[in-house]
């Protein structure tokens, strides 16, 4: 029995509306039994079945930023697409909320091409993916386990479970600072259990400490800003459930990367101070139909929304040659 949720009907999204496509929100249900929202864009005038893509992410972002953005983009170049909201998040259903986990957000990709599959106007054979920031590495794990997943693409893409577990550059990559932090979220379990509450990690910073890090200027400017900020984002509000850290400390997602017989497609800026995630899973990938584009002088933040770098074009044609 599918959660019944209540959807907004209004356009809120951070982008403008397109004249040359259809929208309308959808629902479907993963494995776990939790029911997920979505945006579904097709293009106005087709004939027969269409090629179809599901898009998710950024990490803590909801459907009406960036993949809202990527989904309608490829509908107006003439596939059906959906953006969907994560298990936990958004519109999408799930409690507690604000919970991240790496086998559940790469299952809503598996959902999502579910309920992509049975369309009566979608060639079952002809089904990608599009997965950005922290949703990359949730696509390319997808892509391992789904041989329905034709072709994979990664955009500016995190790999969340490294990151977790071994910081960034991975700086933190020490079995004393992961038994620190497993020490406290472990407590932060217990704090939670006696509240009756999950505490909250926090989105962007607010306000911009001036000493902060370069990448945390690169979010600010997105997530807190009128180009990017929407209220039902984590980043932009309350952030994720700082337990939510806890699985992602010990589940690598990339570890069968180099099985992924489909073809997969890295677009990253080489300015982005996370493009050596990319780089790297790039490394990992086998067979000659993977590929790592980097966009000169983009950083982390620039494919969320610059239509003007991130290439459509490219995607238009990967995904038409390998599906």
């Amino acid at each position: 029995m599918e959660e019944k949720l209540v959807l907004t009907e209004e356009w809120d999204k951070t982008f403008p509306k397109s004249d040359k496509v259809d929208h309308r929100k959808v629902t479907f249900h993963n494995r776990y039994g939790i029911t997920l929202a979505a945006d579904l864009y097709e293009p106005k005038h087709y004939e027969g079945r269409l090629a179809a893509i599901a898009v998710c992410g950024p990490f803590g972002a909801v459907k009406e930023q960036a993949s809202g953005l990527y989904a309608q983009t490829m509908a107006e170049r003439g596939f059906l697409t959906i953006a969907f909201d994560p298990s936990y998040t958004g519109e999408s259903g799930g409690t507690p909320r604000y919970v991240a986990s790496p086998d559940i957000n790469t299952e809503d990709f598996q959902a999502a091409v579910d309920f992509l599959s049975v369309q009566d106007n979608v060639d079952p054979e002809k089904i990608g993916i599009i997965g950005i920031c922290g949703w990359g590495g949730m696509a390319i794990n997808a892509a391992a386990i789904d041989t329905r997943i034709k072709a994979t693409v990664a955009s500016t893409m995190y790999d969340m479970t490294r990151v977790n577990a071994k910081g960034y550059f991975d700086a933190e990559d020490n079995e004393a600072i992961r038994m620190d932090k497993r020490r406290t979220l472990n407590a932060q379990r217990t704090e939670d259990y006696r509240n009756g509450s999950y505490a909250l990690a926090g989105g962007v910073v607010d306000p911009l400490p001036e000493d902060a890090p370069f990448f945390v200027k690169d979010y600010y400017d997105y997530y807190k800003t009128e180009r990017g900020y929407h209220k039902r984002s984590l980043n932009s509000n309350g952030g994720w459930n700082i337990t939510s850290s806890l699985s992602f400390l010990n589940m690598p997602i990339l570890q069968y990367a180099g099985e992924i017989e489909s073809a997969v497609l890295l677009v990253h800026g080489d300015k982005a101070h996370s493009c050596y995630f990319s780089k790297d899973a790039y490394a990992m990938l086998k067979g000659n139909n993977k590929e790592l584009m980097l966009i000169p002088g983009a950083v982390h933040t620039d494919l969320y929304d610059r239509t003007d770098i991130i290439p459509f074009d490219k995607m238009v044609e990967f995904f038409n040659k390998n599906m």
